[in-house]
């Protein structure tokens, strides 16, 4: 009798270890296609040769873990929300149908991680429940430079090289998204990465096309705002960011001025215009003399 407490306690502790090892990949990935499915992604419009692109090289028996590059805010991450809804929609070829699409969460990889070697067993437990997941999983690593060494952080410098086995086991299938200079910088350098992954280019939209994108998202932007959104508008996003913001790209700056111009008409539906506010403070201010 006095064994059995021992017994249930180990139990215990071993049924906790399970359940911790479990949960990685909640933990530290977001399920993309399970949005798509809820409705939570935005529908991707002009992103469908990189797509059919990225599926080429998926269903490729080797070297088939595709990586995005491009500037930031051309719309690389949208071109996998895109593929998880084709996913979703079953547009896909009967290879990827079923297939789960999960977007590794660096900053909570890393969170915490300052033991050594945490950061590399969170990374080996995600990898192992990608392997044992009874439905087929991709692994979106988005800023995947960072995880290659690119931000210094503790156990980065060890993460490429559990990488490299499992992906050239075929273990693990990804896809990885960087800017084209950290690409150069971080995987070039590496004749076994660079074996590993096909390069996809992703390139700034034509203003015509970023028109169409952002018309895509313009029931999602109305809705969220409260908002009647004319063509024109669509339009002059396009042709006052390309002109006046320089350093970022197009559709983000686009869809970040019409963002903010949707919020600025719907303040001023439900608030005092400014103009009309600084005058009643004004003349509150001199009665109050």
């Amino acid at each position: 009798m006095t064994t059995l407490p021992a017994f249930n306690e180990s139990q215990q502790v071993a049924t906790s270890a399970a359940k911790q090892t479990s949960t990685a990949l909640d933990q530290f990935t977001v399920d993309l296609t399970a949005q798509a499915k809820a409705g939570k992604l935005d529908p991707v419009v002009g992103r469908d040769n990189e797509i059919r692109l990225m599926v080429d090289i998926l269903l490729r028996r080797r070297q088939n873990n595709p990586i995005l590059t491009g500037e930031a805010g051309v719309g690389k991450t949208a071109v996998v929300e895109g593929l998880a809804l084709k996913i979703v929609e079953g547009d896909v070829p009967p290879a990827l149908q079923g297939v789960a699409i999960k977007s590794l969460d660096m900053a909570l990889l890393q969170a915490g991680a300052g033991m050594k070697g945490e950061f590399e067993n969170r990374l080996k437990n995600v990898i192992k429940e990608v392997n044992q997941s009874d439905t087929p999983i991709i692994l979106f690593i988005d800023e995947a430079h960072g995880l290659i060494g690119g931000g210094g952080q503790a156990g980065q410098g060890d993460a490429a090289n559990i990488l490299k086995p499992a992906l050239a086991r075929g273990e693990l299938r990804t896809i990885a998204a960087t800017t084209w200079a950290e690409y150069k910088k971080y995987f070039e350098k590496d004749a076994a990465l660079t074996r590993r992954f096909q390069v996809v280019k992703v390139d700034e939209p034509t203003p015509e096309v970023a028109v169409d994108m952002l018309r895509g998202l313009l029931n999602v932007m109305s809705n969220h705002h409260g908002v009647y959104i004319t063509s024109q508008a669509l339009e002059a996003a396009v042709q006052l960011s390309s002109r006046y913001i320089n350093g970022r790209q197009l559709p983000d700056k686009a869809v970040s001025v019409l963002d903010t111009a949707c919020s600025r008409v719907a303040l001023s539906q439900s608030s005092i215009p400014g103009v009309l506010d600084n005058k009643k403070k004004a003349m509150q201010l001199k009665q109050a003399e």
